[in-house]
């Protein structure tokens, strides 16, 4: 199996560790990991302004790089998001397609995809609070938002339950957004900080030793914000955690 590794812009920018550790992780199932060296966005900031037009030819590159590949595996759901459901702003050809189609967010490949059962590797004895992206949670089906009146289920945490030591700790308010959305936390940086500060203060209040999320983007954004609030919770990728960091 041939697999594409997509490394969203704030990965590669600010934690390539997450990076290092989807690929690891990826390999100690015996998957042919490849790496697209051309790769750059995959064109959701300009989307989410409204510059849907602009984005075609980062669209465009992203088709090219990834075409040819069994899967396309992101540690990003925000990003696989994007891809599948908005990576419209070329002609839908098959290839354009193929690849939408066939782009996973990494917990969700591992637990739709390849099913796996164990991770015998992977110990972290602390408590943890789990941060739903949005895009995750509602946009490709993470979890069932806590809206909605359905059977509960939880991708990532039926992963993290396999790690050895773990304790999850409940929010009072898991499904809530963090603030960052992207731009919305360029151009409404006071509402976006205080949504920060409330899920930051719901995590402390639960009792959390680390925050884990599958975007690390959300997790930038929460980190600074208990950072200026001084509130000593760390925060880490789940790709970090699956694959056995030592924290």
């Amino acid at each position: 199996m041939r697999i594409g590794l997509f490394v969203p812009c704030y990965v590669d920018a600010f934690e390539p560790e997450v990076g290092i550790a989807t690929l690891e992780l990826l390999e100690r199932f015996g998957l042919d990991v490849e790496y697209p060296f051309d790769q750059t966005c995959c064109g959701q900031p300009m989307t989410n302004t409204g510059c849907h037009a602009e984005a075609a030819a980062t669209e465009a590159l992203f088709v090219k790089n990834f075409s040819g590949f069994d899967y396309v595996v992101a540690p990003s759901g925000s990003c696989v998001h994007q891809v599948r459901e908005h990576l419209t702003a070329i002609p839908q050809t098959d290839e354009v397609k193929a690849v939408r189609s066939k782009t996973f967010e990494l917990v969700e490949f591992l637990h739709d995809v390849l099913k796996i059962e164990e991770l015998p590797w992977a110990a972290f004895p602390h408590k943890v609070a789990y941060h739903s992206n949005c895009n995750a949670l509602r946009g490709i089906g993470h979890a069932r938002p806590s809206e909605l009146n359905r059977p509960f289920f939880s991708k990532p945490l039926n992963l993290l339950q396999k790690v050895k030591g773990i304790e999850i700790v409940d929010l009072a308010r898991p499904d809530e957004c963090c603030g960052f959305g992207g731009t919305f936390s360029v151009f409404e940086p006071a509402v976006s900080a205080k949504m920060g500060y409330d899920k930051v203060t719901d995590q402390a209040r639960a009792g959390a030793d680390y925050v884990v999320s599958a975007d690390s983007s959300c997790l930038m954004h929460q980190k600074g914000c208990a950072e200026r609030l001084g509130v000593p919770l760390k925060y880490i990728h789940i790709a970090q955690v699956l694959n056995g960091a030592a924290a």
